[in-house]
């Protein structure tokens, strides 16, 4: 594993635990393409022949080749080219002072590095400290015309099959040069009959899966919102034909980006497919002075020739290790209740703490005053800016809040929503020109609110003054992190005319520093990202927060397709998934209440519900899923994750595992979303398990989380062997009614 140059073939070899990358130099003229992406290769004898060019075309040699814009539009380019002949899609475009925006970048030099270089003021992939599990190589490109460099970044991993790319513009001329573009990498390859699998979705229906064939043309998922994008998600994959969960060849990729993205695959005339990823060029134009360099963010990119499940363990196991910095990274989080769907803005310390004692008792362990803590926030119309506490409505103000919270044994968490104003707020009326807007033009409000404008370091200080003056106040533990509003209305006040196309990007900057100053004052602190719900769900999140609120559709039904295209891409650790009253709030439906738990506990765990009006039934099971919750977290946490069956492609069941990296234990979570027509006739279910050793024996035991001594009426506990698991199946009971679930713990004897 690692990444080796062959001198003389002119190739570059990168390899990971299972694949190889294969990127190769030719001719005078320093074109660099791409030769090979797939299943590891032990040699690169003949792979040249994969790259389908002739040594002795001319245009590898001549400037003037007669057949010039024919060879740049066919080949399998590593960083594609604007204006000079390949009529694909670029990954850069400039603007001169001249107006000119061909670019032609071509190999200069290359070096190999142990390690991984962070990426500056940008989330990005890293090396586990003490490790040598990382190794990065750098190819430096120029265009001699503009004295543009580009340094393109490809970092491999020894511990999974994931390649991490960057690129970093420089401008060594002696004028201004503007990036109009520039993506963060770009993948030629032969087409495989190829599918398309992406995300979409809205507000309360978040990364539901998509698959379609790719024909002739461009597809593309991207967002110009400006980082609040529920609508389309930062990833792709293709499948070949037949690929499926366990089988067949997927490429996949992931943008660590919370800002506007593209993600795009084309298909040309000559069957080849081309796939670029990185910050959408719409509105975006960044002015390189000389000497300076723009930092593009970090693409990642991994192939699986054992179908969907290997990506997943790929992306997985790489945000695990090396994106997520938190100290509750390999930690069980504390579970909590959140007060926003039990009392809204409804609420004063009295109602707050009535809400804490009784969590107390069942095991809840922390307590999360949502929205409506600070200035005159009555409402949704006002106060956001305004970040001090109320203390006309919370007596004694946070402090006395947390005190009377710790004695309970509890923490306390706080909700925010720093990148916001309202018009009807003290800061407003103070700094009206640190909204974001244009000017002449009344901004267009959303919710009631306006954007700050966090480019301008003078807005992130005053906020962030604010926000640490009031953490440092009190034994304050967690932060929800939201952003209720995509942008619009384009404008700072403190950006020249030339620099006004910055603004997406440097926002994202501003939201980046903001975060890491946050644990930089307060490095113990959990913080979950949140936008709209799972609106801002990407890995540049992950890098600050260990967990994201994963929708505001907290109907455990709903859930399971939500959380299914989630959990494709990220980890069951990183997903925020509570438990929530019957009917649900917005759904109408009625769940049964360990239904609602065991979806649950497929994430991070929590409630969303006020327990002071439960009834008695349903607090006993709150003490029994606690206490499952301690049990179990550390398996879910970091266990390897298996998509089983899928509500969102059969309408009537869901089903997924989670086994411990060394097999010896695993978690079986079953739904019956809608009761079998055939029933009572067909009263048995057999599902097909992976992941296990198959010659093993293990004892499969059926969790009955309406019961605290779960050895009473159990199913199961009988000794079954891997193989027959695995390749016959578990078999079950069907269930009376919709909605109905089952969860089996098995464990190697």
């Amino acid at each position: 594993m690692g990444i080796t140059f062959y001198e003389k073939e002119r190739i570059f070899k990168l390899d990971t635990p299972n694949t190889t990358y294969l990127i190769g130099i030719v001719g005078k003229l320093g074109f660099f393409g791409h030769i090979y992406y797939g299943k590891k290769l032990n040699g690169i004898e003949g792979a040249w022949e994969l790259l389908r060019v002739d040594e002795d075309d001319p245009s590898l040699w001549d400037e003037e080749a007669k057949y010039r814009v024919l060879f740049l539009n066919r080949f399998p380019t590593e960083y594609s080219s604007h204006g000079v002949g390949d009529y694909r899609e670029s990954s850069i475009r400039v603007r001169t002072k001249q107006g000119h925006n061909a670019v032609l970048l071509t190999y200069h030099s290359h070096r190999i590095i142990e390690g991984k270089p962070p990426l500056e003021g940008l989330p990005a992939t890293f090396g586990q400290e003490g490790k040598s599990d990382v190794t990065t190589l750098i190819i430096t490109c120029v265009d001699k015309v503009l004295n543009l460099k580009a340094e393109l970044y490809y970092s491999v991993f020894a511990d999974t099959d994931a390649i991490a790319r960057s690129v970093r513009i420089t401008n060594e001329n002696s004028e201004a040069i503007y990036l109009e573009k520039v993506m963060s990498g770009c993948l030629d390859m032969e087409n495989k009959d190829f599918e398309i699998l992406s995300m979409h979705g809205s507000w309360f229906r978040e990364r539901y899966l998509e698959r379609k064939k790719l024909g002739h043309g461009k597809y593309s998922v991207s967002t110009t919102r400006g980082g609040n994008c529920h609508q389309e998600h930062p990833f792709m994959a293709l499948l070949a034909q037949g690929a499926n969960q366990t089988m067949g060849e997927v490429y996949g990729f992931n943008f660590v980006y919370s800002g506007n993205f593209l993600i795009q695959a084309e298909l040309d005339q000559m069957d080849s497919v081309r796939v670029v990823v990185g910050i959408h060029p719409e509105d975006f134009c960044w002015k390189l002075e000389p000497g300076e360099a723009f930092q593009a963010p970090e693409m990642i990119m991994t192939y699986s020739s054992q179908g969907l499940d290997a990506m997943t363990h790929s992306f997985h196991k790489l945000y695990k290790k090396h994106i997520i910095r938190s100290p509750y990274r390999d930690k069980k989080r504390p579970i909590l209740i959140n007060s926003w769907e039990a009392a809204y803005f409804d609420y004063d310390e009295k109602k707050l703490l009535d809400i804490a004692r009784e969590s107390a008792k069942l095991g809840i362990e922390m307590l999360v005053v949502d929205d409506g803590w600070f200035g005159n926030r009555y409402d949704d119309n006002r106060a956001l800016g305004d970040w001090y506490v109320n203390e006309e409505k919370l007596k004694g103000g946070l402090k006395y809040l947390a005190d009377e919270v710790n004695k309970l044994g509890m923490k306390l968490g706080i909700w925010m929503e720093p990148e916001m104003i309202s018009p009807d707020s003290d800061l407003y009326r103070a700094h009206p020109d640190w909204a974001i807007a244009i000017p002449g033009r009344k901004p267009s409000r959303h919710r009631n609110q306006y954007v700050l404008d966090i480019s301008r370091k003078e807005v992130r200080d005053h906020i962030m003054d604010m926000i640490c003056k009031v953490l440092s106040s009190a034994n304050i533990s967690y932060v929800k992190w939201d952003m209720n509003r995509p942008l619009s209305d384009l404008g700072s006040a403190a950006l020249p005319p030339d620099r006004q196309g910055e603004l997406y990007h440097r926002f994202i900057l501003g939201l980046y520093e903001m975060q890491q100053r946050l644990l930089d004052e307060f490095p113990d602190l959990l913080l979950e990202n949140c936008s709209s719900g799972g609106g801002r769900f990407d890995p540049g999140m992950l890098y600050f927060s260990p967990q994201i609120w994963c929708s505001d559709n907290t109907d455990a039904i709903d859930r399971l397709i939500i959380q299914e295209g989630t959990a494709l891409v990220y980890p069951l650790s990183a997903i925020g998934a509570h438990v929530s009253v019957c009917p649900n709030h917005v759904t109408g439906r009625t769940t049964p209440f360990d239904t609602r738990g065991v979806v649950a506990l497929a994430g991070t765990f929590g409630y969303e519900l006020d327990v002071t009006k439960l009834t008695e039934e349903e607090k006993e099971q709150i003490k029994i899923q606690t206490a499952y919750y301690h049990k179990l977290n550390d398996l879910v946490r970091e266990g390897d994750y298996y998509r089983l069956a899928s509500y969102w492609q059969n309408g009537t069941h869901d089903c997924f595992q989670v086994c411990s990296p060394d097999r010896r234990k695993s978690l079986v979570f079953y739904v019956q979303v809608k009761n079998p027509v055939s029933f009572p006739y067909q009263l048995s279910r057999q599902i097909r398990l992976r992941g296990l050793n198959e010659d093993a024996l293990y004892v499969v035991k059926e969790l009955d989380l309406t019961k605290e001594d779960e050895s009473d009426d159990q199913q199961g506990g009988k000794a079954l062997n891997g193989g027959v698991l695995m390749n016959g199946g578990l078999n079950f009971d069907w269930m009376w009614g919709d909605f109905q679930a089952k969860l089996f713990y098995l464990e190697q004897v």
